[in-house]
């Protein structure tokens, strides 16, 4: 069949498929013509001096938070492509390659919802073959999932026109979902922003294939944690459960070994682990069970384990309250942005502040030896923004990055001076090993000599290191 055959079929397929979803809404709305809910408004968060403005107004790109593994994800939904006499397509495309831009230094993942592409605001063949060509190995190598959900025969005859340009690597990447509950066991579906025609159309196809599907299933009740438990529980529950130190000792374990091993690795938090041992290192944990790091070769993985920490923390390091504060970063003066940041840190509550120190404090120590591991403080903010801080309620917008990643890149880069004050908090913190504590000034004097012996470095364990971590290096940056 020749490329332009395939292309008719599927231009008949895709009609068909509007028919049937017309015919589905019918069937579930006899008594009234099918409704169709409005587009997304504007992001209240998008400025109008986006660079992209006239493309993100719509919605089509959300970030939705990170998957069970880590990766960040981004949503594409077809059903907020307004009709392509509205949309310059070209334009599109070059709105996904900036948003993609920031992410394909790190592994990330991809959702296309295919409900709501229709006649009158699909692209062109030609135009999604240019797309995927313009799409070169910068941006393929790290994506590491691209879910399709609600696929059809259009979608399938569309990836038989493609295939000529798709490798088989990049082919296997791709996972068909024929409901939304089938994502669940591989993101945090609640953080997802699916627009209500998709969940809509997804409670009418399920209605209607009831009899095929498999009744659901209950949800056991929640159990209490385990007294060593260490993730998905709160900082207060970490301090008393570990005779009252302040640093969670997951936190200080994989610190201590990243310090120790890890400064110099290119791309440190930008990779993942392996699933299956990530889960078998927070079971040991959970349970109370040493962990040495060196029994698995990935040096990676202690640094999936402190973002995972992070990620199930109850409530965000930062805090819920502070949110909104933190999204206001960028209206203020540059001058001035060092101040408000510290400003907002005196909010937070002492368990808080003194556990967020000992982690910039350390990622302070990363970013200076970014020679080597190509790890700044925008990069390391990049990662780490949204393991800091998220909303109470859904998932930060596309918009809310920019500020969130600018507070955390603050944080980092001007760490001396953001911690700077609270000298009991930071003396605090300073007996619990918290690296260059706060109102303090880094040992001049420390040397190589007075590093722990190989033989004296922690495993990660729970027991308490035989040494402290070393202080801070000397090559601080000046303010």
């Amino acid at each position: 069949m020749s490329g332009l055959d395939l292309e008719e079929l599927a231009e008949i397929e895709l009609q068909r498929d509007e028919e049937e979803a017309a015919a589905l809404g019918a069937a579930r709305r006899p008594s009234a013509a099918p409704s169709v809910a409005p587009p997304a408004g504007p992001d209240p968060e998008l400025s109008t001096n986006h660079p992209f403005y006239d493309v993100a107004r719509h919605g089509i790109l959300q970030v939705a938070g990170e998957d069970r593994f880590g990766r960040r994800v981004i949503t594409f939904c077809c059903c907020r492509m307004p009709p392509s006499h509205e949309l310059n397509h070209r334009r599109l495309l070059e709105y996904l390659k900036y948003t993609l831009d920031q992410y394909v230094e790190s592994d990330y993942t991809i959702v296309y919802f295919h409900y709501g592409l229709n006649s009158q605001n699909k692209p062109s063949l030609r135009w999604l073959q240019s797309a995927y060509k313009e799409f070169d190995r910068r941006y393929k190598k790290n994506l590491k999932a691209l879910y399709v959900v609600h696929p059809t025969n259009f979608i399938k005859i569309l990836w038989t026109i493609l295939k000529p340009l798709v490798s088989h690597k990049f082919g296997k990447k791709v996972t068909y979902f024929n409901y939304l509950s089938e994502l669940r066991e591989h993101l945090k579906y609640d953080q997802l922003s699916i627009p209500r025609e998709v969940l809509r159309y997804d409670e009418e196809l399920r209605n209607l294939h009831a009899g095929r599907l498999p009744p659901p299933t209950k949800t056991p009740p929640p159990r209490p944690p385990l007294p060593t438990q260490q993730f998905g529980v709160s900082l207060q529950y970490l301090k008393d459960k570990n005779q009252g130190e302040l640093i969670p000792p997951v936190l200080r374990y994989t610190v201590t070994y990243l310090r120790e091993k890890g400064l110099h690795t290119e791309g440190l938090f930008r990779r993942s682990a392996s699933v299956q041992t990530v889960r078998e290192i927070q079971r040991l944990y959970n349970q109370g069970k040493p962990v040495n790091f060196d029994d698995y070769g990935d040096i990676h993985l202690p640094a999936v384990i402190l973002k995972t920490f992070l990620r199930e923390l109850p409530q965000p390091l930062l805090t819920f309250e502070a949110y909104e504060q933190i999204l206001e970063i960028t209206s203020v003066e540059s001058s001035l942005r060092v101040t408000c940041c510290r400003q907002i840190l005196q909010n937070l509550p002492e368990h808080n502040y003194a556990v967020l120190s000992y982690l910039m404090g350390f990622l302070h120590e990363v970013s200076q030896e970014s020679i080597s591991n190509k790890m700044n403080s925008s990069n390391l903010a990049c990662v780490f923004g949204l393991n800091l801080i998220w909303p109470s309620q859904g998932a930060s917008s596309l918009s809310a990055l920019v500020p969130l990643n600018l507070f955390t890149e603050l944080l980092i880069e001007y760490y001396e001076k953001v911690f700077s004050g609270r000298g009991e908090r930071g003396a605090e913190a300073s007996e619990q090993g918290a690296p260059g504590a706060r109102g303090s000034v880094p040992n001049e004097g420390a040397a190589a000599g007075d590093r722990p012996a190989s033989g004296d470095r922690p495993t990660s364990g729970l027991a308490r290191p035989p040494l402290p971590p070393r202080p801070l290096t000397t090559a601080w940056r000046l303010l």
